[in-house]
């Protein structure tokens, strides 16, 4: 099935009074590029998130941003650091000396030091633990990015089997078409023959005969028609493919299917069939502007 290059995923879970989210997003791009936002406590894992993401994804600009915190939730008991507090007084003690200003030591000069309080607050990777429960919520959102991918991808799918759909109805009308068109053309050349040959002018019959067959090959499209159809079966086959580089290949077959439809229009010489095959290239044109967004 197709996948599209566009989408979101995302995961947060909590986990020994850490909180962490992991957001990804996926826009068109030629290219697999991806990017990464990473907390200061997982920039050594900077690499392994991009060769994890890089092996789900082949196409398209991916965006990663990986966020860490102490669950709000989570209780806090806060205490007094005595062995800084007391280095902090002896610190100031001897500052005081050392400019012979006498000390008058308040509350105030403590609170100006943070660290003299502990919060009792587990660090963020204490136990070695954070990158793992992290890793399994890139995977878990890694897995929601694709499957949301896969249903713009079913979406996209379903609008181009109705446009190849009505591709094939207006090339039966074409086909139609051809065949008078080329039963009028012979006419209409085979009359001009016998104008000619009712003059009497000297002319030899079997080159106004070869002209003639070779005038109404040069107006016959069945060839190509045989090979537009032979593509809309690979273009079908292609849709419900699984393998990987499916959009490379749309867009190949898409090439090849607007290369038969230029040279239907122009060998017809035909008004109607004309009109028909700019129906069928305003099709095409809609379908490559979708396929841009299939990895």
């Amino acid at each position: 099935m197709l996948e599209s290059m566009t989408g979101y995923g995302s995961a947060e879970s909590v986990e020994n009074g850490v909180r962490a989210l992991v957001e990804l997003r996926s826009v068109n791009n030629r290219f697999a590029e991806i990017s990464v936002k990473l907390p200061r406590q997982l920039l050594s894992y900077e690499l392994e998130v991009r060769e994890i993401i890089r092996a789900h994804f082949q196409r398209g600009k991916i965006s990663a941003f990986i966020q860490i915190q102490l669950d709000e939730e989570q209780p806090i008991s806060l205490s007094i650091n005595a062995p800084k507090i007391n280095a902090y007084k002896a610190l100031l003690e001897g500052l005081s000396a050392e400019a012979g200003v006498p000390a008058s030591l308040t509350i105030d000069h403590f609170l100006r030091f943070p660290e003299v309080f502990d919060n009792g607050a587990p660090a963020l990777d204490s136990d070695g633990r954070l990158w793992p429960f992290v890793k399994g919520l890139l995977t878990d959102a890694i897995d929601k990015l694709k499957a949301m991918r896969r249903r713009e991808g079913e979406e996209l799918s379903v609008d181009f089997t109705d446009r190849i759909a009505e591709i094939e109805k207006t090339l039966e009308r074409v086909a139609a078409q051809s065949v008078e068109n080329l039963e009028s053309v012979r006419k209409r050349l085979a009359a001009k023959v016998e104008s000619v040959a009712a003059k009497d002018l000297a002319y030899s019959r079997d080159r106004l005969e070869m002209e003639l067959v070779l005038a109404a090959d040069k107006l016959d499209i069945a060839e190509e028609l045989t090979r537009f159809a032979s593509h809309n079966k690979f273009f079908i086959e292609e849709l419900r493919n699984d393998e990987s580089g499916t959009g490379r290949k749309l867009n190949f077959l898409l090439q090849e299917q607007l290369r038969e439809a230029n040279t239907i229009a122009s060998k017809s010489q035909n008004a109607e069939i004309s009109q028909n095959m700019v129906h069928i290239k305003e099709e095409l044109e809609k379908v490559r502007e979708q396929l841009q967004n299939i990895e």
